[in-house]
């Protein structure tokens, strides 16, 4: 199973440091083909997104996430933090192993 993931630069470029392949995205309609190829690939288990550029093209993503159950889609805040209201990774991962990184 492999990852994907879907974001701005920074994002993108972390991620393959780690061997993760993805898609830089500036705009809408490059957010909605990034996505149409993540999820036409076989292989990938998980799609990482930003919470961002998965708010631009929500109807998609939501469409996606009630309809079929794989590839899990993943939404993580961008190098700019979390958006007003949601959790950052460190408290995700606290609330999800209970240890505090």
């Amino acid at each position: 199973m492999k990852f994907f993931v879907i974001g701005d630069e920074d994002t993108v470029l972390g991620f393959k440091l780690v061997g993760v392949e993805g898609r830089i995205v500036k705009t809408i309609s490059e957010s909605k083909e990034a996505f149409k190829i993540a999820t036409a690939i076989p292989e990938v288990g998980i799609i990482i997104i930003t919470e961002k550029i998965a708010g631009q093209i929500k109807a998609e993503v939501e469409k996606y996430i009630y309809e079929i159950n794989l590839p899990l889609v993943i939404e993580i805040p961008d190098w700019e933090g979390p958006l007003p209201g949601r959790k950052s990774i460190a408290e995700l991962v606290k609330s999800a192993v209970g240890i505090k990184i």
